[in-house]
């Protein structure tokens, strides 16, 4: 058998350790074989040579698991074919009401949130109600319930709400995306695109004479603007709806006044001008 090409011979008659007389054993000069022991620190901690646990130290325990990975991002989702789209399209044109829509969302399979959230979260309030708000998409409590704004944030508009005389029998409330994104991650671009035909349609069959937009995703999405929240809230806009058009009013989502209670003050103000609003639809 061939020996190592780094060991070095050896005379005859030599200490078989290779040691000099009157010396210790010779260390191992071939790195190939060179063996490491256990520091004092890591038998302590149970720990091999190469700092993995030793058999003694996981011997009767279990090794604890591994994180999960996390869920994938937005941009990380596939975008559904253009027949998702087309499908969208199809079914939100042809339903005649609002129940009608209703079923055709619990039908539509195109958008992959749906695969991932536990309800659907259509709408609450008042569908024959003059004012229709319009949120972004719904959070762990709404997916629980399968109702939009029924956690904090919408405990926080109800009491936005009863400060100008409002309530959820006298208005209408529904969101953007009616299924929880994973995480509450702002909904992907085609998400929107896929649920832009169920909204608009919403709108249609809804009516109202006034549209509130909360908050960034429902305001750039059905508004068309660009600008973020802040620079477009407490202004009054115009909203297509088929062949009419509704006046609407882009202001702060109650889950953004949550983090920010500074903010607050902002939204008073555009709740004023929607109170100033409604008194001149009953003035006619």
């Amino acid at each position: 058998m061939r020996g190592c090409a780094c060991r070095p011979l050896r005379p005859v008659g030599a200490d078989p350790r290779g040691a000099r007389p009157g010396q210790g054993p010779a260390q191992d000069r071939c790195p190939g074989r060179r063996r490491t022991a256990n520091t004092p620190n890591q038998a302590a901690a149970g720990q091999d040579a190469a700092g993995q646990p030793s058999a003694a130290a996981t011997h009767g325990r279990k090794i604890a698991a591994q994180p999960l990975a996390p869920a994938p991002q937005a941009s990380q989702l596939t975008v559904p074919g253009e027949a998702a789209f087309e499908s969208a399209r199809s079914l939100a044109a042809a339903a005649g009401s609002i129940a009608e829509l209703r079923a055709a969302l619990d039908g539509f399979t195109g958008c992959n949130l749906r695969h991932s959230a536990k309800s659907l979260v259509f709408a609450d309030g008042n569908p024959d109600a003059d004012i229709m708000f319009i949120g972004e998409a719904p959070d762990r409590e709404e997916d629980i319930q399968g109702a939009p704004f029924v956690g904090r944030p919408g405990q926080l508009l109800d009491r936005m709400l009863a400060a100008i005389g409002l309530n959820r029998d006298t208005v209408y409330v529904t969101t953007m995306i009616p299924w929880r994104p994973p995480g509450n991650r702002t909904p992907a671009a085609h998400e929107i695109e896929l649920c832009r035909p169920f909204i608009e349609r919403h709108v249609a069959l809804a009516a109202p004479k006034i549209v509130v937009m909360l908050g960034n995703v429902a305001s750039r999405s059905l508004l068309g603007t660009k600008e973020g929240i802040l620079s477009v809230r407490g202004t009054w806009m115009d909203y297509k709806a088929n062949d009419s058009t509704i006046p609407a009013l882009p202001t702060l989502h109650p889950g953004y006044l949550l983090k920010y209670p500074a903010q607050k003050q902002l939204a008073w103000m555009d709740l004023l001008s929607l109170q100033a609003r409604i008194e001149q639809l009953k003035a006619g």
